[in-house]
């Protein structure tokens, strides 16, 4: 089995299943392990518009037996070096806090808890990641939209409380994110909404890479705006031309 096209919600499952097993045969059955999944890992496990994600993010909180049963399972299935990693402790999204408005998912082999992200807390790490060229963005309107779907709507006063509880305040938000997530508050069709952000997002990429490519100019968090807003100036320039 390979993830060559990404993680899925079916194979998350399997591969986590295969971890817990390796994991309790190299620790015992009495010494469990949690794991607090994050970003596109949580909306796998929760949410039905995301299709696919190519690492596991996690809150690992285990004995150095789970670093060897990760390499394991990875090496016998064939999956990337870092599938299930921590290295988002090093973002801008991380908090010491996640694992304290985590929730409850699934337990596997008796010796393995996973948690996810709660809705509202999930959102607030969107918005403090806030990549237009990446799916940061879209997936906020996502899961405002299931939430709708679900009876189960977040609203501003909540979202609030997240961000401020995780990140206390929303100083490291960018203007972008605030807009994006209070269009879609105001949305009368988050469906549309979505697939529109989800088409801004894509044109971010293709600028991001271009400038790479083309342009030999390095890209970092702090011109990426720029790069993406100046390549779809001149798109649009392009447009109003013909």
């Amino acid at each position: 089995m390979s993830v060559e096209k990404g993680f899925t919600k079916e194979n998350l499952d399997y591969y986590l299943k295969e971890l817990a097993k390796e994991f309790r045969k190299r620790n015992g059955k009495n010494t469990p392990a949690e794991i607090v999944l994050v970003g596109g890992a949580a909306i796998l496990a929760n949410y039905g518009f995301r299709e696919m994600t190519y690492d596991i993010d996690a809150v690992i909180t285990a004995s150095s037996a789970m670093k060897e049963a990760v390499n394991t399972v990875g090496d016998r299935l064939g999956l990337p070096n870092g599938w299930l990693n921590a290295d988002f402790k090093n973002t801008s999204s991380y908090s010491p806090k996640l694992s304290q408005y985590s929730k409850y998912y699934r337990t596997y082999s008796n010796v393995l808890n996973i948690r996810t992200i709660s809705a509202e807390y999930l959102v607030a790490m969107k918005l403090m990641s806030g990549r237009r060229y990446k799916k940061d963005l879209s997936d906020i309107i996502g899961i405002l939209s299931e939430q709708e779907r679900r009876g189960k709507s977040l609203n501003y006063q909540q979202i609030d409380c997240a961000v401020k509880n995780l990140y206390g305040g929303w100083d490291n938000i960018s203007e972008y994110a605030i807009q994006v997530l209070k269009a879609a508050l105001d949305s009368e069709n988050l469906k549309e909404l979505f697939m529109e952000q989800e088409y801004d997002e894509a044109l971010s990429k293709q600028a991001v890479l271009q400038v790479e490519k083309y342009e030999g100019e390095k890209v970092k968090e702090s011109n990426v705006d720029e790069i993406i807003q100046r390549a779809l100036s001149k798109k649009n320039n392009g447009k109003d031309a013909r």
